[in-house]
């Protein structure tokens, strides 16, 4: 599966090993029945525009709490919540085109209005 490199700046230390999600089936699965993620993990849902509802998540069969973050098409993060496991329901409040899932320790890393950088993975992650 692809993956990208989620990075606050280009020479940022930290980096997140995103899986890259575009499929319908792999948007609709989603992080469900995975185990909990690790803190530099993460998975990037990536629409073919900015909206508000084809990028609304659930948490059904996710049994951890997750960051979620809303890009816009800049990559600039537009809303961010700390999703609940089994919650029926979130969305952004302003359109984005991607959705990134984080390890819930990462909720307070990043910031509204904060551009990231994506770079290409060269390892492909295994699945969960």
């Amino acid at each position: 599966m692809k993956s990208v490199v989620v990075k606050k700046s280009a020479s940022s230390n930290e980096a997140i090993h995103a899986r890259y999600c575009a499929t319908f089936s792999q948007k609709l699965m989603g992080l469900m029945f995975s185990k909990e993620i690790q803190p530099d993990q993460g998975l990037l849902i990536v629409e073919n525009r900015e909206s508000r509802v084809n990028t609304a998540i659930h948490m059904f069969f996710v049994n951890y709490d997750l960051a979620v973050l809303w890009l816009d098409k800049d990559l600039v993060v537009v809303d961010k919540v700390l999703a609940k496991k089994w919650a029926p329901f979130y969305m952004s409040r302003k359109p984005a085109q991607y959705v990134l899932e984080l390890h819930s320790s990462k909720f307070k890393d990043f910031d509204i209005g904060e551009r990231l950088i994506f770079t290409d993975e060269p390892i492909i992650l295994a699945e969960s």
